[in-house]
């Protein structure tokens, strides 16, 4: 009944975009900020710009040197429970409501503000330094007085910057020249796109056949372009040369960029700056960065609201009594203040104390080395994450490929045979070729002749049906020019768009058949006797996203033979190729384990048959009309009844201990979202590799939908399934949330996984954003690429993965590790610890509070409702510093489970995801203990007190200190040795300074005996109670992690 419901579309809400959630600095940084506008860019002369261009400066800053202290204090106090203690403060100006000495309010205010602005300048001095550390990277730049050096932070639009092989392009530019011979150069794009295949970059034409590099600055040229934009995989510009004859006009498109944020893969490259600063693609496409605020730190604030409303009542019900006599107006404002320490102003230093304590401790696990904390507000938040998103490409996995399959139909070769097919290959390049008719031979003879030669095949169309180029360099030992002239093994490296293809290439290598040298119109292959065998490449037919196969032709240079080979996925070839009765069944299996397929076929030419098809071929080519069609038909007239060869399988290599760390994951009761901007088949292999799609669920692959009416259908097809992986692309996904965001998000949040793929890093931070607005739930974002940034800062919790992809994302991240495999303890262990140690900590400095304002409410509902403190000066401020504080704090070591535990049993954090440590159930527990042990410590002092006020003080203090003192013990789980020593000190303390309190405390009474046994009393009563009812919930009602401990 519920196939076809019909879907409502969504109403569009006025949302807050990432430009306005950066508060005031955002605003003080937009002034000044025109709309951007189309540019003429002069080659080398920055001076002849036509409007004011950004400096080119990396800022990953919150604040600037002006706003940082009205920054800070702005977020600070927005806070009721800051801006509370401000106001109450601020009133001891004033004599009517004075209560005591300044220092008691004034001092503890400015201690807390101290601590938080001290710990926002050493994050805000951090990020500057990392900051700095980027900008002041070192280019060459061409003048007219040769090359100079640059920092990046001074590149300016218009100057030419040369840029080395694997250094980072510092601006987005436009192509000029490169040193390689084929006149191109391999680009990187994952930390911009997440995509793992090299991009292939063409140079401005005109500049490229320059003679040298340095006239550049001679010619007058100039390249018009676009405003700066946000779309990364598309450019329009203009190429102009005037002092030429004819003027030469080139057309430019995203092959003739380079954006910022790629590394040049080969060859040393020449660029003129186009866009700087702020208008790069990359800054444009990541969201800036923003304070976060923990969800603990909320629910803290909300406790604090309940905590005034009852200080209100507690007021007000005081001045009732008093049938608002005389000015009870200001008995009002005195009474709130005297109770004013039912809000306790030590529990935001605590906290924060704590936080600082529990970031120290990640840093310091020895079994996640080079963990660093650099946002150390939100520990807690680790501690109750209920979506994971992470990206793939260097975080889930290693990005190195390596081949482990070939499959010819009968036999299938493995990494433990390849040696099989290594002498298979040598047989055939070493054997002399005997004629066919030569008796004698056996059966078994001809049948390895028979799978030879099929291997020989499949191995020689691997070989040659790629985009791979083989590039030699200078070893020390050999020159570049003898190298490349000898094709020595010891000084290439190749080069293409694909990882996977040189996986390909580099396994073809060690089987004997070596790709030694490739140019625009012809490859050369070395075979296992050192024969050099020369193909002419007569046409090439590139991979596309929606073609998903690539081809070549070639010609056999010995023998004249034509061959055209195809390969690519499966899906498209299983049409292409003959008829068989495996091809399905084996990439199915295939598929399983994890493994890329491609499946690789031929077909054989005659001469005519290549001719009539060139013909064709360049008339598609040369029409105005419908030309990709037409070009397309004509390719396609040649794939059918393909001969299929084999099917190869490559593994994405996953980082160490992926597997087990998204089972814990799962078993903890975090669902993992995969975003990731490769390919969709790439990304289902790597989910299925990874079992983050386990063995037994089916995977809905969301088909490509352009339009509302499609969107509409195939929702109701997904709605269909049951407990089911959606794999969904960008475009797709778009779409959806275009017009059903409300639908597709609750069905996506069903799934047990979900792989988002071709997703841009705008796209990446919305998903998070709308997740946090849907269902509520904490969030936590993982990766590693300049790409992840924009997703790492919306999420909750942002973790970065510093490794071979560059350090941009763990930079922005709250949370840098080295492996992947290390978030599992971060979330299990650490995350766990820090919230339910915080939690225990305030609650704790709340009933340390709500018990002196219940004793003071019993002193003053006895004493006619006087609005006098019970206690004055240095006892109302030791109270919560010296004699209690250290034993309190030292709760941030307690540990229900060892670590071991915690990893070993992940389903104990999916009960932190209810956020029972902290609930509402457990703070009115914690009131009514506090009620109760304030008003039995108030009552028996006034009981038994026998003639003067000063006994009833030292009575009733003596037995809250001591009071806290066990409760702190009575709440310890796992006793640490500081614990102890805390609980002494604190202790020793109060002893020692019985001394100093003579005007408070009379010191000859607390030397007699009847002193000590009326403190005994009063201890014993207000908390053995309590040492009895834990002893009987353990017994008959244990939580789970007793279970596992006893």
């Amino acid at each position: 009944m519920t196939d076809n419901i019909p879907l409502q579309p969504v109403r569009q809400k006025k949302r807050m975009d990432s430009k306005h959630r950066g508060g005031c600095c955002e605003c003080l940084r937009c002034c000044g900020r025109r709309e951007p506008r189309p540019r003429t860019v002069w080659f080398g002369h920055p001076e002849k710009r036509d409007q004011r261009y950004p400096r080119n400066v990396i800022n990953n800053q919150k604040y600037n040197f002006f706003t940082f202290l009205p920054g800070v204090l702005f977020n600070q106090f927005k806070y009721f429970f800051n801006l509370y203690f401000l106001l109450l403060a601020c009133s001891q100006f004033v004599v009517e409501m004075r209560l005591g000495a300044l220092y008691t309010y004034w001092v503890p205010l400015g201690f807390v503000l101290a601590v938080t602005v001290i710990r926002e300048a050493a994050e805000e001095i951090r990020c500057y330094i990392r900051d700095k550390e980027v900008n002041s990277q070192i280019y060459s730049k061409l003048t007219a007085r040769g090359t100079v050096k640059v920092k990046s932070s001074n590149i300016q639009v218009g100057d030419l910057i040369i840029v080395e092989k694997n250094q980072r392009v510092p601006a987005d530019m436009i192509f000029l020249r490169t040193s390689e011979k084929n006149g191109s150069c391999f680009l990187r794009t994952d930390q911009l796109d997440g995509e793992t295949d090299w991009k292939l970059r063409l140079p401005v034409t005109c500049t490229q056949r320059l003679p040298t590099a340095s006239d550049l600055l001679q010619i007058r040229s100039y390249v018009y372009a676009e405003e700066p934009n946000i779309d990364i995989h598309n450019f329009v510009g203009t190429f102009t040369r005037e002092d030429s004859d004819p003027p030469v006009n080139e057309s430019l498109s995203i092959e003739n960029t380079l954006w910022a944020s790629t590394v040049i893969a080969s060859g040393t490259v020449v660029g003129v700056v186009l866009y700087t600063g702020r208008e790069l693609r990359s800054v444009m496409n990541t969201s800036n960065p923003r304070s976060k605020i923990g969800l603990f730190d909320l629910e803290v604030n909300c406790l604090t609201k309940i905590l005034f409303g009852a200080l209100v009542v507690v007021s007000l019900v005081m001045v009732a009594l008093q049938h608002f006599a005389g000015r009870w107006y200001l008995q009002i404002i005195r009474f709130l203040l005297l109770f004013s320490n039912i809000i306790p102003i030590s529990l935001r230093v605590n906290l924060d104390m704590g936080k600082i304590v529990y970031s120290w401790v990640i840093r310091r696990d020895s079994k996640i080395p080079g963990t660093v904390v650099r946002s150390s507000t939100i520990p807690e938040q680790l501690g109750r994450i209920s979506y994971l998103l992470t990206d793939k490409t260097g975080t889930l996995t290693q990005n190195e490929m390596v081949f482990k399959r070939l499959h010819l139909g009968t036999v299938a070769y493995g990494l433990d045979s390849m040696d099989e097919v290594q002498s298979h290959i040598f047989s055939i390049y070493t054997q002399p070729q005997e004629a066919p008719a030569v008796k004698g031979l056996s059966l078994a003879t001809k049948v390895r002749r028979t799978m030879s030669s099929r291997v020989h095949e499949a191995v020689k169309a691997i070989a040659l049906c790629h985009n791979v180029t083989p590039v030699y360099e200078s070893n020390g030992v050999t020159d570049q020019a003898e190298a490349e002239r000898h094709y020595e093994d010891s000084c290439r490296v190749y080069q293409a768009s694909s990882p996977d293809e040189v996986a390909l290439v580099q396994w073809t290598e060690s089987v004997g058949l070596t790709l030694v040298g490739r140019d625009q119109s012809s490859v050369q292959l070395r075979s296992p006797g050192g024969h050099i065998l020369n193909f002419t490449i007569l046409q090439i037919f590139p991979f596309t996203y929606e073609s998903k196969r690539m081809g070549i032709i070639v010609r056999d240079e010995s023998t004249g033979e034509i061959t055209f080979y195809m390969k690519g996925a499966d899906v498209v070839m299983a049409g292409i190729v003959q008829y068989n009765d495996w091809l399905e069944e084996e990439c199915g299996n295939m598929a399983r384990e994890g493994l890329r397929v491609l499946v690789v076929a031929k077909k054989s030419l005659t001469e005519e048959q290549y001719q009539d098809f060139e013909a064709r071929y360049v008339q598609a080519k040369l029409s105005v009309h419908d030309r990709s069609l037409k070009v397309a038909t004509v390719i396609e007239s040649l794939e059918m009844e393909m001969e299929l060869l084999c099917l190869t399988g490559v593994e994405d290599q996953l980082q160490a201990d992926v597997r087990p760390t998204l089972e814990t994951l799962r078993n903890a009761g975090i669902k993992v979202w995969m975003l990731t901007g490769d390919k969709l088949e790439t990304a289902t292999c790597t989910a299925k590799n990874a079992h983050l799609v386990t063995r037994t669920q089916d995977i809905h692959i969301f088909r490509l939908v352009t339009n509302r009416g499609e969107a509409h259908l195939e929702l109701n097809a997904f709605r269909r399934k049951h407990d089911c992986a959606l794999v969904i692309s960008g475009d797709s996904l778009e779409v959806c949330l275009k017009y059903y965001e409300y639908e597709f998000m609750e069905l996506a949040c069903q799934c047990p996984a979900v792989v988002c793929c071709r997703c841009a890093p705008t796209q990446k931070a919305q998903i998070v954003r709308l997740l946090q607005e849907r269902t509520g739930k904490l969030t936590c974002a993982v990766g590693d690429g300049g790409n992840d940034v924009s997703m790492i800062q919306e999420a909750d919790c942002g973790v970065g993965v510093e490794g071979k992809e560059g350090k941009q994302a763990s930079l922005a991240a709250d949370f840098s590790i080295t492996q992947f495999k290390h978030l599992g303890r971060l979330l299990m262990v650490h995350g766990r610890n820090s919230y339910k140690r915080s939690a225990a900590l305030s609650q704790f400095v709340i009933h340390r509070s709500l018990c002196i304002s219940t004793m003071q409410a019993v002193f003053s509902s006895v004493f006619y409702f006087a609005s006098v403190p019970l206690y004055q000066g240095f006892l109302i401020i030791g109270y919560s510093t010296i004699y209690t504080m250290f034993p309190v704090f030292s709760l941030v070591l307690d540990k229900d489970v060892k670590s071991e535990v915690a990893m070993l049993y992940p389903e104990l954090y999916k009960d932190l995801l209810k956020g029972r440590p902290l609930s509402y159930k457990t703070f009115l527990i914690w009131v009514l203990i506090s009620i109760y042990q304030g008003s039995i410590i108030m009552y028996g002092a006034l009981l038994l007190f026998e003639s003067e006020f000063v006994h009833i003080v030292a009575i009733s203090f003596t037995s809250l200190i001591l009071t806290e003192l066990l409760m702190v013990a009575l709440t310890i789980q796992t006793w640490h040795w500081l614990m102890i020593v805390a609980e002494l000190l604190s202790l020793s303390c109060y002893i020692a300074s019985l001394v100093f309190l003579h005007e408070f405390i009379d010191v000859y009474f607390i030397a007699t005996l009847s002193f000590l046994w009326k403190v005994t009393v009063i201890t014993l009563v207000s908390c053995l109670p309590l040492y009895v009812l834990k002893y009987l919930r353990r017994r008959f009602s244990p939580p789970s992690y007793s279970k596992l401990t006893s």
